[in-house]
């Protein structure tokens, strides 16, 4: 199980769960943060610090997510607008900065 980063983080620009993570798993996209699948450790650091509860286990996304459990991991497994490759595994978040693009689904995507 990992952690997924919905809806509510949609335009939001704390990123209190980023300096909380003990493994730089947490990229910046535009609009969004995304929790790479492989390098999270689920340790749960990055839940309770969030402002706005977007954080959950993969496992307890509602149906109404579910959505973004498979855009977490195409925003690393997939190439990203504008990129010619997929990001992968970086290796952390720091080390690439912040991406500046999102998935097709989160740039198209009207947050409430």
């Amino acid at each position: 199980m990992t952690f997924v980063i919905g809806s509510a983080c949609v335009d939001v620009t704390d990123r209190a769960c980023v300096d909380e993570c003990p493994v730089d798993c947490i990229y910046i996209g535009s609009r969004s943060a995304y929790v790479h699948p492989d390098e999270c450790i689920d340790c749960s650091a990055c839940e309770p610090v969030c402002p706005v509860e977007a954080i959950l286990p993969a496992d307890d996304v509602p149906d109404t997510e579910a959505e973004f459990i498979a855009d977490n991991a195409r925003f690393f497994h997939e190439p990203l607008p504008g990129r010619s490759d997929a990001l992968g595994a970086p290796g952390g978040a720091r080390k690439t900065g912040e991406i500046g693009v999102d998935t097709l689904f989160i740039a198209g995507y009207e947050a409430s």
